[in-house]
């Protein structure tokens, strides 16, 4: 199969337009179109729906964009293994960290000691949902991803590697129980003003279950998907957000309240997320490797330590 063929056709699907993916490939359309056509004749089936609104891809279409994904990437992997072979790794790896968890302290860390060790890997590193992060993986767009781990999922290995547990972070004065106290219950938190993440996230799904389980609901006072707005909402006496134990880590809340939610306990397993089915590339494999180095060091509570930062 001609990977130049597969290339025009994932870009087609990407941008939703033949005319679109025409000028971006600067590929007459006749000839972009014709690809298409060889594809369909090599495959026997009807690959694009056309409209006056662009194309969108059949079911067999669909079936082909997953596979085209894999089969481009592994291609670049194989160019630039042999390119790079008896030399330092080097090429692009690209890592996903899932938004409200510690991946938020790993990120400049990785960065830095990427930079250090392996100055010719490019790193890209996307924050997203686990779900976006996981289905990446899957298709072939992205090598690994660190995200909450809500059990398996299709067409990737999860390997635990720490446990988050869920606190309140609220101004003082915020009346969450009793002010003395470094935990704080469920029952508590019933009227309590709270800045949730948005029911997509997993933090989000455990807080909504375990209110179910109590037979009442939280108290929403703002849907909020990043730790920085959460934590500058809370200071603005908006709410109280409820955030991974390890936030106090990479964020100061020395002049806040926080407390972790107990009766019950919520505690959320983080995994290291690689496809289950595609080997990692040798750069993928160092960058791995110094993820797994920095988690275990932000697990024992000596991450700058380690980073040299």
């Amino acid at each position: 199969m001609d990977t130049r063929r597969l290339e025009s056709f994932v870009k087609i699907v990407d941008v939703g337009s033949i005319t679109r993916a025409s000028d971006i490939l600067h590929i007459a359309q006749p000839a972009l179109s014709q690809q298409v056509s060889a594809l369909e004749a090599q495959l026997k089936c009807k690959l694009l729906t056309r409209s006056k609104q662009g194309v969108v891809p059949t079911a067999a279409g669909r079936a082909l964009y997953q596979h085209a994904h894999v089969i481009l990437r592994q291609v670049d992997l194989a160019t630039a293994a042999v390119a790079v072979s008896g030399r330092a790794p080097a090429g692009r790896v690209t890592v996903g960290l899932a938004p409200l968890t510690s991946g938020s302290a790993l990120a400049l860390p990785l960065l830095r000691e990427v930079r250090r060790r392996y100055p010719d890997i490019v790193l890209y590193v996307n924050q997203h949902f686990g779900g976006v992060l996981s289905e990446a993986i899957m298709t072939g767009r992205m090598d690994m991803a660190y995200i909450y781990d809500t059990g398996p999922r299709r067409g990737v290995e999860l390997q635990p590697v720490l446990t988050e547990q869920l606190f309140v972070v609220g101004p003082p004065d915020a009346g969450l129980g009793d002010p003395d106290a470094d935990t704080v219950t469920l029952t508590e938190l019933q009227h309590a003003p709270l800045l949730l993440p948005s029911p997509v996230h997993t933090i989000r799904q455990a807080v909504d279950g375990a209110f179910d389980q109590a037979s009442t609901r939280p108290a929403i006072a703002a849907e909020l998907d990043s730790v920085l707005i959460m934590m500058q909402a809370v200071r603005e006496g908006l709410g109280a957000a409820v955030l991974p134990g390890s936030v106090r880590r990479f964020y100061d809340v020395g002049d806040l309240s926080a407390r972790r939610i107990v009766d019950p306990e919520l505690e959320l397993t983080v995994s290291l997320c690689v496809s289950e089915h595609q080997p990692l590339s040798e750069p993928a494999l160092a960058v791995h490797g110094i993820l797994l180095e920095l988690l275990g060091a932000f697990d024992r509570g000596d991450l700058d330590r380690k980073t040299g930062s």
